[in-house]
């Protein structure tokens, strides 16, 4: 039997797993009734398991009978503080709390994975390394897996490494997309507090109003990056939290704000990192106030190798079809804590849309409360990537 067949035959423990996941969703570096649930769901097979001390990873080793090199393959665990709107049978069950990204069906496809190659040990080469990690959605739960060691979990460094992230509306349902170099952005997190003097707010001139300033920051921070950046070389900017103030008639102390920044290449993060922090004291000064600035970098780019790609494209058009795999012409803006995976080691992340209607276009995408994402994508994610640690051992 192909992978694939091998794969229907988990389809329904595989959307039984997903679902109760996704009833049942924790947010966070902490995910203690995800953990047991991935544990329960690897029990029998032979894996050498660990879990992880500072947050609730499980790292599972299955060795290969066949001498080869070691492949990771990962996928994250946590969701979203989301209030869940989908009104699906299998709804959260928490709340506030919802897996609107996906995560779910990241999980129960790495189970799917495991229980694939385990049943083909006899043609593994190499070891493969299950990365099942809490904490991506800003927790940086891949450094902190990397800090525990999960690179050398076989007793022998891993040699290459592949993700993948389902999308709500993105791509068609089922198609692989991918592209080489970059896939998603650098984050970095700007923050920044005015601080004037308040007063009256019919007395301005007796008082350092932090506002105006403020306000100018946010208006000259998005055309300066017409002015120190390429026009080739894609920046995003967004000021998404701006406060200040109690009530109209009082100027208030200080204004503070908060913006996202992504970029794709390590000259235009450092470009931003400079131009930021000084516009915004300098505004700061012009007005006669103080600008307390923060520029704080979170993830690299997700950075794709050239080999990694070639066996991603190769390995969708030989299982799936051609018609099933897209190159992406430009990368996301979306960020990813699998980069510093793939910062220390070769290999891939890859997509697969996961719409829920023929017509993706409009759908609710990933982080929306009606966010929904078809299960019937997860025994064609399991087998992309058992057949990724297959192909990339056998190549070896």
């Amino acid at each position: 039997m192909s992978l694939r067949e091998d794969g229907e035959l988990l389809r329904d423990d595989l959307v039984r797993l997903r679902r109760e996941l996704h009833q049942e969703p924790e947010i966070g570096l902490h995910l203690p009734a995800t953990q047991a649930r991935v544990l329960e769901a690897l029990d029998g097979l032979p894996l050498e398991v660990r879990t992880g001390e500072a947050l609730s990873s499980v790292t599972a080793v299955l060795r290969g009978d066949r001498p080869g090199p070691v492949v990771l393959l990962r996928g994250d665990m946590d969701a979203l503080p989301v209030t869940e709107l989908t009104g699906l049978p299998y709804a959260s069950r928490v709340d506030g709390v919802m897996h609107a990204c996906g995560h779910d069906l990241h999980t129960a496809g790495l189970v799917g994975a495991a229980r694939l190659l385990a049943a083909r040990r006899g043609e593994l080469a190499g070891d493969v390394v299950f990365m099942f990690q809490p904490g991506e959605e800003g927790y940086d739960g891949a450094g902190l897996m990397l800090r525990e060691g999960v690179l050398d979990a076989a007793g022998r460094p891993v040699e290459a490494a592949y993700g993948l992230h389902v999308l709500a509306t993105d791509f068609p349902q089922g198609v692989f997309a991918c592209r080489p170099g970059p896939l998603m952005s650098a984050s970095a997190g700007l923050f920044v507090k005015v601080v004037g003097e308040g007063g009256h707010g019919s007395a301005p001139h007796d008082a350092l109003d932090p506002i105006p300033a403020a306000c100018e920051m946010v208006t000259a921070l998005h055309a300066m990056v017409g002015r120190h950046i390429s026009p080739f070389e894609p920046v995003v900017l967004t000021v998404g939290a701006f406060h200040a103030g109690t009530r109209r008639t009082i100027i208030p102390d200080e204004a503070v704000f908060e913006a996202t920044v992504r970029t794709f290449s390590a000259a235009a993060a450092r470009t931003m990192a400079r131009e930021t922090v000084r516009l915004c004291e300098g505004i700061a000064a012009a007005h006669g106030l103080r600008a307390e600035v923060r520029f704080e970098e979170e993830y690299p780019v997700t950075v794709n190798h050239d080999a990694g790609y070639d066996l991603v494209a190769s390995t969708a058009a030989d299982v799936f079809g051609a018609d099933r795999f897209r190159r992406m012409a430009h990368p996301d803006p979306g960020s990813e804590d699998f980069s510093r995976v793939l910062e220390r080691v070769p290999g891939a992340y890859l997509f697969l849309g996961a719409a829920v209607a023929d017509d993706h276009v409009g759908l609710p995408n990933n982080h929306a409360p009606r966010a929904m994402f078809d299960d019937g994508v997860l025994v064609d994610g399991a087998v992309m990537l058992a057949e990724l640690a297959l192909r990339h051992g056998a190549a070896a």
